[in-house]
């Protein structure tokens, strides 16, 4: 899964983008949690929308993870 040896292989590009990959996977999960937990929004979405948006981000976060995860070592 993660390697500490590989990361410490790979250039600074591919380091930069491994991080910029991990920054972004934690946004969208944090967004898609707010969005669930968040009852008083200045944007009004019905409940429902507000849930399935959230589950969607949170899908896409995880996928985004897996993605990250799985880059071979070039």
């Amino acid at each position: 899964m993660f390697d500490l040896k590989t990361f410490k292989q790979k250039s600074p590009q591919q380091r930069f983008l491994l991080i910029l990959g991990l920054v972004m996977f934690a946004f969208y999960l944090v967004l898609g949690v707010t969005l669930i937990a968040w009852k008083d929004m200045p944007v009004t979405l019905e409940r429902n929308y507000r849930i399935a948006l959230g589950v969607l981000l949170i899908v896409y976060a995880a996928i985004r993870f897996a993605r990250v995860t799985k880059q071979k070592a070039d």
